[in-house]
């Protein structure tokens, strides 16, 4: 192993087992002994180099070119070594600062995500196979955080209860029309329009996503109900009673979080409901892994909640609740881990070996920031009025509880508690003509 490279690993790792084979054969040993060893060797030297100069990019790099593998231990374990030992001390220190001031002066030309880019970006991972995604994801398709409301759920179970989550703090009323930017392989649309007799329109960038949507509206009966588009938000133009995006607002890109919530503000109806789920960071602003920009996610970023609040108070949107999922997303990138290498060689038939090791790294370096690094979700609940929900956060749960006996067969009276009086004299309980939604006009 080279001087530099060494240096770098002994300065590092003060706790814990680490080995690594240079490619002249030899081993060094780093950390105190504690804890379960990783061993990993690096095969070429043009590897070693890569990973003296820019380690967050050339270690899963050359794993992906088979330049680096793990003899004892895998990507998780040898992430959660580093994790211990760097924590948040790194991102302090001088040199920190002074990386991550440079990094973000760059950051908007990375995260310039026109509507031709945005769409690009979109379809460099969203139009892989399906039958990829069918391999690790539950039976619904839900690519975004599942909600683990009691220990030992199933992936299944947990997806099922963030739709029922985030239905719940819509508030939705049947005969409603309904917004979902960034409506993935359709669930989550599905979902709403058959669990609360809404109109629902789900706009996608991914042209994979937007055929298996729609052909799962026709299948379920409710192409009258759910209609699905390939168009970027940007271009719509009618005004709905909610807005839901679930999974969409990590790939807008800091330089368009203005021109977000001010199309959002004008789609939505004054007495309308939004709510906006994504991926967040409880520390302070930064930029995207050099790794993930590069051959996971190009042109997304994910921000932290000062990132986003400015720009939510200037659009004329109000936060009515803000939650805060930690280790949700730790756990379900768990479950689809396990799957996924639990179905190794089926991903190898579609792709290669080359993709198998980077999807490996993305999942596992993915759970490992949600679990010991400051990555959470945020689910941001967003009206433009102040009096359109209750005063409590009580409904949350009761609606929950009411759309769970609904999913089971039971039908209660409402599925939403509504107040008896709407807050501009209307009844309440009158429900709007129902219409088919498009998002053209």
């Amino acid at each position: 192993m080279n001087i530099f490279l060494q240096r770098i690993a002994d300065r590092i790792i003060r706790v814990g087992n680490l080995a690594i084979t240079g490619p002249d054969g030899t081993t060094s040993n780093f950390g105190d002994g504690s804890g379960e060893k990783v061993h990993l060797v690096i095969h070429t030297r043009r590897a070693e180099r890569a990973i003296t100069l820019h380690p967050s990019l050339a270690i899963p790099e050359a794993y992906m070119e088979q330049e680096l593998d793990f003899v004892e231990g895998d990507v998780l374990s040898f992430l959660h070594l580093i994790y211990t030992n760097t924590g948040i001390s790194w991102a302090e220190s001088t040199w920190g600062r002074m990386l991550n001031w440079l990094r973000l002066k760059a950051r908007p030309l990375q995260q310039w995500n026109t509507e031709r880019r945005a769409r690009r970006n979109i379809q460099r991972h969203y139009d892989l196979s399906g039958d990829l995604y069918r391999l690790f994801l539950d039976d619904d398709m839900q690519y975004s955080c599942a909600y683990f409301e009691r220990p030992n759920m199933t992936l299944e179970e947990a997806q099922l209860a963030k739709k029922r989550h985030i239905a719940a703090k819509l508030r939705i009323m049947p005969g409603q029309t309904v917004l979902d930017i960034g409506s993935g392989w359709g669930g989550l649309g599905l979902y709403i329009a058959k669990t609360f007799e809404t109109d629902v329109l789900g706009v996608t960038l991914s042209t994979e996503q937007h055929q298996v949507s729609t052909e799962r509206a026709h299948a379920a009966g409710l192409e009258q109900n759910v209609h699905f588009e390939l168009r970027d938000y940007r271009d719509l133009s009618e005004r709905f009673d909610r807005i839901v995006s679930v999974g969409m607002f990590e790939h807008v890109g800091v330089t368009h979080y203005k021109t977000f919530f001010d199309k959002c503000a004008q789609l939505l109806k004054p007495d309308g409901v939004m709510l906006l789920h994504t991926i967040g960071r409880v520390g302070p602003p930064t930029t995207t892994n050099a790794f993930i920009r590069k051959h996971i996610f190009p042109g997304g970023y994910i921000p932290a909640l000062s990132e986003i609040m400015p720009h939510i108070e200037r659009s004329g949107l109000m936060v009515t609740d803000v939650e805060v999922l930690r280790l949700h997303y730790a756990e379900t990138l768990k479950a689809w881990r396990e799957r996924f290498m639990a179905n190794r060689d089926k991903v190898k038939e579609i792709y290669d070996e080359r993709f198998c090791r980077m999807w490996e790294f993305y999942l596992a370096g993915s759970e490992a920031s949600f679990r010991w690094q400051d990555l959470v979700n945020f689910q941001l609940q967003l009206t433009r009025r102040n009096d359109i929900l209750p005063m409590t956060r009580d409904y949350i749960g009761k609606s929950e509880k009411a759309i769970a006996m609904h999913e089971m067969g039971h039908q209660p009276d409402r599925l939403i508690a509504k107040p008896e009086v709407a807050s501009d004299g209307r009844q309440a309980d009158k429900q709007p003509r129902r219409r088919k939604v498009s998002g053209k006009g």
